[in-house]
């Protein structure tokens, strides 16, 4: 049975002819009323997503993507969806990347972010309608010239074809389809057994330019007469500058300014800019470079100089200690009077430390302010926000501000936050001219929004039978909003604890409780969010309970998942957990990583589940010590994503993302001291090194006919947690706070 695609009245398809003849197709009013951009067609959907066709007349299709690409496969993923409803040769398609603008009608939403990590389950059906309704006017346009019904055709690899042989390329048919009204009835989209390409491996729309290094990243972007900007930053959160000595910056050859720019005030929220800082503005990079380090500035400290690691650990500690005046996040049953009835009572507190997102790719941004508009070049995952804070900054119509987004060299987060930006839009406001504000590795370590600090105390009550019978959790962290009055109610808790989360609806007493706990740190969201936070402690915790009653850590899992259902879930992913889905995916590792297999070398098994974004997964690692070295034999991988758009990208997706958990659960950290951070560059902030990867990844996608979920973020959860539990099954050293390596080697 075909699908029925309705369009909403805020979402309406636009047809247009170029002036070469070509078939345009997509989304919004005013999708036309531009022409910054050739052959672009943009569009307003209540997901904020954009898409359209273009059909040359040499039947050439091209297809636009829209969202940043940064790594999470939109750009060939999306794409892919229009192509199959279009019925095209996906070898005769060329992926463009959409600018972003609001004169063609696109609104902002609060709940999607435009090209986020939820965009091929946002599009899945946006973006098929696109390619649905096109097709239904290339057939109407063959259907007419033909004079005959529409039943006695169909569609083959870009081509109308008609029952008695003939055919038509769309190329031909092109102006003959823009002339048609559009369909006044919902347009079929494919029976998913139809499908020629969802589901068949992939390979990335723009792989070889990327390969070929033809590829334009956001930094590689420059204009006619821009100038090059770097800063120097407070390194002090909340401090400000005090004196200023610029006179050696300015004598330096190519430096053209240099400018002042105000933080936010302590105590205040931040409009964008999360440090005062000193600009340096110049011809080239190297002459702005030079002149930043000729720069002798002074600072004043703010109020969180005395912050440091170790006093965040003993505050954290502090409130887990006193286990009082936490915010309610859920309570079900009664986990004291389970207490009271336990054969047995298991606690643990695990600790995990402030992580930056370390892109490849700094950020940068490429603004042109005019009096009549300007124009944003930069690698951003939140354009609509990018362009209010624009708007905000400069005064200009959010109407007359255009986005360019280039490919990103990664995100896990970053690019969701448009504090770069605004640095830019204020100095290219005070240079006058176009402005490159480009951004050091030092820079970026020690000015990002950082991923929370903080702990975790669980609790769990036995009964006679060794069943788990109730479960506290109290979380002490630093919210993820920041500057910021603390919120009495769940949403403080965002970032660092799900109020549903594992093992919410499993166990009949549970107790979820939250600490804020005060940093001057500045945070934000990072790959998996409050999934990479909170299941560390989880699942490591279920590992020691198994320990402690001789338990089979998978069967207890299982038996903890109990049978497959639907459970409620208002985190994000839900509204519903599937226990049946998870179980699935955990006995599909345990299968894969021979979790029976009795070992006598030396090595350990480990392993750990997750739910998180509406994808279930599971993680297993094989390890052993290598005298004081870990080794990493094998890393298992098993997802399931629903419907698997593009099996390649997914796959990549997935073993990406257990590269990304085992560089992170192994050495990263960033630390505070008199309130700095510590980390510099990639000497002391070691990302991953080749020697220490595992020796195999495998990775298992599960086949599914339900909607996709991005596979972007949801693999990172499980990663550290199954690591941590090999590692005790290797080496009887159980580790409960993050990066693994230093403790290993403390405790060893």
């Amino acid at each position: 049975m075909s699908t029925r695609a309705a369009l909403s009245r805020r979402r309406f398809l636009q047809l247009g002819l170029t002036a070469s003849g070509a078939l345009l197709v997509g989304f919004g009013k005013s999708a036309f009323a531009r022409t910054t951009t050739q052959i672009e067609l943009i569009g307003e959907d209540l997901v904020k997503l954009t898409g359209y066709v273009m059909i040359e007349r040499d039947n050439g299709i091209v297809i636009g993507a829209p969202g940043c690409e940064v790594g999470q496969g939109v750009f060939t993923a999306l794409p892919m969806l229009i192509a199959e409803e279009l019925d095209v040769d996906w070898s005769r398609v060329r992926v463009i990347q959409l600018p972003y603008d609001e004169a063609t009608d696109i609104k902002p939403a609060d709940d999607v972010m435009h090209g986020n990590f939820n965009g091929i389950s946002e599009g899945w059906k946006l973006m098929r309608e696109a390619g649905a309704t096109a097709r239904w006017l290339l057939l109407q346009a063959a259907a007419n010239a033909w004079a005959t019904p529409v039943t006695n055709l169909h569609t083959e690899a870009g081509h109308v074809v008609h029952a008695d042989g003939r055919k038509l390329s769309y190329g031909a048919l092109a102006r003959m389809a823009a002339a048609l009204s559009l369909p006044t009835d919902p347009v079929a989209l494919k029976d998913p057994r139809d499908f020629q390409l969802i589901g068949k491996p992939t390979r990335t729309a723009d792989a070889r330019a990327i390969a070929t290094g033809q590829v334009r990243y956001g930094i590689d972007e420059y204009m006619s007469q821009v100038l090059v900007a770097v800063m120097l930053r407070c390194p002090h959160p909340g401090g400000s500058l005090e004196s200023l000595d610029d006179k050696e910056a300015r004598a330096i050859k190519g430096v053209v300014d240099v400018i002042r720019i105000e933080g936010p005030q302590p105590g205040e929220a931040s409009a964008g800019i999360l440090a005062a800082g000193v600009a340096v503005v110049a011809e080239n990079t190297w002459a702005a470079i030079q002149g930043r380090r000729a720069l002798k500035a002074t600072w004043k400290p703010g109020p969180w100089q005395e912050e440091s690691s170790s006093r965040l650990t003993a505050s954290a500690n502090a409130l887990l200690d006193a286990a009082k005046d936490g915010i309610v996040l859920r309570k079900d049953g009664d986990f004291a009077g389970s207490r009271k009835r336990a054969r047995l009572t298991l606690n643990a507190r695990y600790e995990l430390p402030f992580l930056a997102h370390a892109t490849m790719e700094p950020p940068n941004a490429l603004i042109d302010l005019r009096n009549d508009g300007a124009l944003l070049v930069a690698s951003v995952q939140d354009a609509p926000a990018a362009a209010r804070m624009i708007n905000a900054l400069s005064g200009l119509a959010l109407e007359t501000i255009e986005l360019r987004l280039p490919r990103g060299g990664g995100s896990f987060g970053r690019r969701l936050h448009n504090d770069f930006v605004a640095e830019a839009v204020l100095i290219a406001k005070l240079a006058g001219k176009p402005v490159k504000l480009m951004w050091m590795r030092e820079d970026d370590l020690a000015h990002d929004l950082y991923r929370p600090f903080g702990m975790h105390e669980l609790s769990a009550t036995l009964d006679r039978r060794n069943r788990v019978a109730g479960w506290s959790h109290h979380c002490a962290a630093t919210p993820l909003e920041w500057r910021t009055p603390v919120k009495q109610d769940a949403s403080t808790a965002s970032g660092c604890v799900e109020t549903d989360g594992f093992p919410a609806g499993l166990v009949d007493n549970l107790d979820r409780i939250f600490h804020p706990l005060d940093s001057g740190m500045p945070r934000g969201a990072w790959r998996g969010q409050q999934h990479t936070f909170s299941a560390f402690a989880e699942q490591c915790f279920v590992d020691e309970i198994a320990a402690q009653t001789r338990r089979d850590a998978v069967d207890l899992r299982l038996e903890m998942l109990g049978a497959s259902r639907e459970i409620p879930y208002r985190g994000t992913g839900g509204p519903v957990f599937d226990s049946g889905r998870l179980a699935n995916a955990l006995k599909k590792c345990a299968e894969l990583i021979r979790w029976k297999e009795k070992r006598s070398n030396g090595h350990g098994v480990g392993i750990a589940c997750n739910f998180s974004f509406g994808a279930h997964v599971a993680h297993a690692f094989e390890v052993s010590m290598e005298d004081e070295r870990l080794r990493i034999h094998r890393a298992v991988c098993v997802a399931d994503v629903g419907r698997a758009v593009n099996p390649l990208g997914v796959e990549a997706q997935l073993m990406g993302a257990t590269i990304d958990g085992i560089s992170t659960a192994l050495r990263l950290q960033v630390t505070v001291r008199g309130g700095q951070v510590q980390q510099k560059d990639f000497s002391d902030y070691p990302l991953l090194a080749m020697a220490d990867a595992p020796d195999k990844i495998e990775v298992h996608i599960i086949e599914s006919s339900l909607d996709p979920i991005d596979a972007y973020e949801v693999a990172i959860p499980s990663v550290a947690p199954a690591l941590a539990n090999a590692i005790y099954a290797a080496t009887t050293v159980r580790i409960r706070k993050l990066p693994l390596l230093p403790e290993l080697m403390r405790m060893l």
